[in-house]
């Protein structure tokens, strides 16, 4: 069984080697379809044995990514980007699910490297090389709307399969810079002309809307991803949507609402999260944010479960730890908050505000002396990103007759 793996890149010179390495020994072709490169781009995938093909640029991921679809020759298909890399625990498993032969799509959990919140999604990059499956949506171009629609035609010869362990690392994520002009006005110019001609498009609804709460226009967000909450099908029918889009619609409903102190909505939006028949490791960002939610209120003893929850899904967690720490410490549990800020700091030792709460844990504790040495490591660390969060500290300790 032939394995393809095709990209869209332009002026990716600087990550375009380390996504290559990592899947020039697992695949039988590589495929890179450059739009448009001015720096060393296509020089470098031919030195590391990747077939260039090229293509004019039209402000659609979708048609450039059904571009490169057709100088496949594999019997199936992966799909990365240049700033993501394969990790190489997850082959024997990719392989293993290939040979089955009702499968048609294999998801993929991306870990999402520096976002704190949601570090996990689930994305569509592994398929059968069939006719049928093509790219669609200008913007978050993805193949789920062909494959449903195949799923649909033949229910009982195909089925889509999630490989849970972590299968790719991004490495792309910047916070907030989707909300930039110039990001957020090409998002938003596709999206927007791909909804008026689908205007019952949930998924759009659900990235859209994202983007402008994201962007600070909560109320047209909220009615955004109303509007597809509402375009969701019932049971049954020809079009079903897919549980990561209906998590998606709660999700970003829950953070519009909290944005706008509709604290009750938000509640109930991130446990319709929740209860969606996803991966459980997909579902961080809900947990988080109900965990912080049920703090604001005042309920630390559902704060605390919450974020136990979020540390057995996934015990390596430096935020889930960090808030455990906080609720436990709102609680007046001291040792088991200080526990919990030293092990965020253990997984982060760069966590300047895990050091900066564990010095108030340990000075409410007693120990002055510790929590002296921990204020001077935020201190330092907050200098170092020459955040003013810095000087307010030693600010604070200081009107407190403490020197640091």
């Amino acid at each position: 069984m032939k394995l393809s793996f095709c990209m869209i890149v332009k002026n990716e010179s600087a990550t375009l080697p380390k996504c290559l390495n990592s899947v020039k020994d697992v695949v039988d072709e590589m495929v890179v379809l450059d739009t448009g490169s001015t720096d060393r781009t296509p020089e470098i995938a031919r030195e590391l044995g990747a077939k260039v093909y090229h293509y004019q640029w039209c402000n659609d991921f979708s048609a450039a990514r059904n571009e490169s679809l057709k100088y496949i020759t594999g019997d199936w298909i992966l799909v990365l980007d240049a700033d993501e890399v394969l990790k190489p625990e997850i082959v024997p498993q990719m392989k293993e699910a290939m040979l089955n032969e009702r499968y048609i799509l294999i998801n993929l959990v991306r870990h999402e490297v520096g976002a704190a919140q949601s570090p996990y999604s689930l994305v569509s990059r592994l398929f059968r090389n069939h006719p049928d499956i093509y790219f669609s949506h200008p913007y978050h171009a993805m193949v789920d709307d062909s494959v449903a629609e195949l799923l649909r035609q033949k229910r009982n010869q195909w089925q889509v399969a999630d490989l849970s362990p972590v299968a790719i690392e991004h490495y792309g994520y910047q916070p907030g810079t989707i909300a930039a002009l110039d990001k957020f006005s090409r998002a938003r110019l596709a999206m927007e002309a791909y909804l008026a001609e689908h205007p019952s498009d949930s998924y759009t609804c659900s990235k859209l809307g994202a983007l402008y709460v994201e962007a600070g226009e909560v109320e047209r967000g909220i009615q955004l991803l109303e509007l597809g909450l509402a375009a969701v099908p019932a049971r049954g029918k020809s079009k079903p949507v897919s549980a990561p889009v209906l998590y998606e619609l709660h999700y970003h409903l829950g953070i519009a609402h909290t944005r706008l102190s509709k604290l009750s909505k938000a509640k109930s939006h991130y446990k319709a999260a929740i209860e969606q028949g996803i991966l459980p490791q997909l579902k961080l960002g809900a947990y988080n944010n109900l965990g912080n939610l049920l703090l604001e209120t005042g309920d630390f003893t559902g704060a605390i479960a919450v974020f136990q929850t979020v540390l057995q899904i996934d015990q390596n967690l430096a935020l889930g730890h960090f808030n455990l720490g906080i609720a436990l410490k709102q609680k007046g549990r001291l040792k088991e908050a200080i526990d919990s800020y030293r092990q965020a700091i253990e997984l982060d030792p760069h966590y300047a505000e895990a050091y900066q709460n564990l010095g108030v844990a340990l000075l409410k504790a007693g120990n002055v002396l510790d929590s002296l040495d921990t204020f001077r490591e935020a201190i330092a660390i907050y200098e170092q990103r020459q955040s003013p969060a810095g000087s307010h500290l030693r600010q604070s300790l200081k009107e407190m007759g403490l020197r640091v």
